[in-house]
């Protein structure tokens, strides 16, 4: 999908200057947060696991996040490359890829989805957010999921831990907005990404239907008024709204992009 920069609906250099680092950024929502902002001029450092194929830009740190040693590293690399960052976007996420029932779910499940979900993203704020409250300036993004508030039998580990770092986002910008650091959480619901695509795989395979019957049968069951999933260019059009000056004023706020799907209450 075409994002608003490409088409020439946004300020092609709306963050020259700024560095960037987005975790999770080789695929899907995470690659397209990166493309964004690089699109508008800012320096992007990102992150992951496992070495994108073809050519690695020189800021690609490949680390695990859901280690105290993989996110030391990552932080260490934005620091000697970068200097610092102005923009920070936690986009990675795991659910441990179990579905299994809630009371038969391995102790190293739970284990994953709190290291890689949040505390994850904690050790980072802890090693990064400090240089932007000692500079005055800076914003944060944490992508969170719709589970958090619409809880899967077969997902509550996941959905847990994205509840628990949409919490801990509200905190850490209640903290820091004195300091001229905003804080916010992106919430998207089903999106059409590598992960979406492989959810949707891995439920056709396992009750013997196509690709397009499984991706049907996942959006009846969640519900989504719109009528087809997020495009993975829209969330990061909403991240990069978030990190501009365009959203100054908004502060420990949630963002949920989601077709229509979460209920009100």
């Amino acid at each position: 999908m075409t994002s608003p920069a490409q088409q020439g609906n946004t300020v092609t250099d709306e963050f020259a200057g700024k560095r960037a680092l987005v975790t999770g950024g080789t695929r899907g929502i995470g690659a397209a947060i990166v493309e964004r902002l690089t699109q508008s001029g800012a320096r992007v450092a990102f992150s992951a696991r496992s070495v994108p194929k073809g050519a690695v830009s020189e800021l690609f740190i490949q680390a695990d996040i859901g280690t105290a040693s993989g996110a030391e590293t990552i932080a260490r690399h934005v620091e000697e490359r970068l200097g610092g960052v102005d923009i920070l976007v936690h986009n990675v996420g795991a659910d441990g890829g179990e579905h299994v029932p809630l009371l038969t779910q391995a102790e190293a499940v739970w284990q994953l989805v709190m290291d890689v979900n949040v505390l994850g993203p904690a050790r980072l704020d802890r090693a990064l957010v400090p240089g932007m409250v000692e500079r005055g300036m800076g914003a944060v993004v944490h992508v969170s999921s719709l589970s958090r508030s619409m809880p899967n039998m077969n997902r509550v580990p996941y959905g847990s831990a994205k509840a628990a770092l949409t919490h801990y986002s509200k905190g850490l910008a209640n903290e820091v907005a004195s300091r001229g650091v905003r804080v916010n959480s992106v919430t998207p619901g089903f999106t059409e990404s590598d992960w979406g695509r492989s959810f949707v795989e891995a439920i056709a395979d396992s009750t013997g239907v196509g690709y397009e019957e499984a991706r049907r049968n996942v959006m009846e069951q969640i519900g989504i008024p719109l009528g087809r999933p997020a495009h993975p260019g829209e969330v990061a059009e909403l991240v990069a709204f978030l990190v501009s000056d365009r959203a100054a004023s908004v502060v420990g706020a949630e963002y949920v992009i989601d077709g229509g799907s979460k209920p009100t209450v």
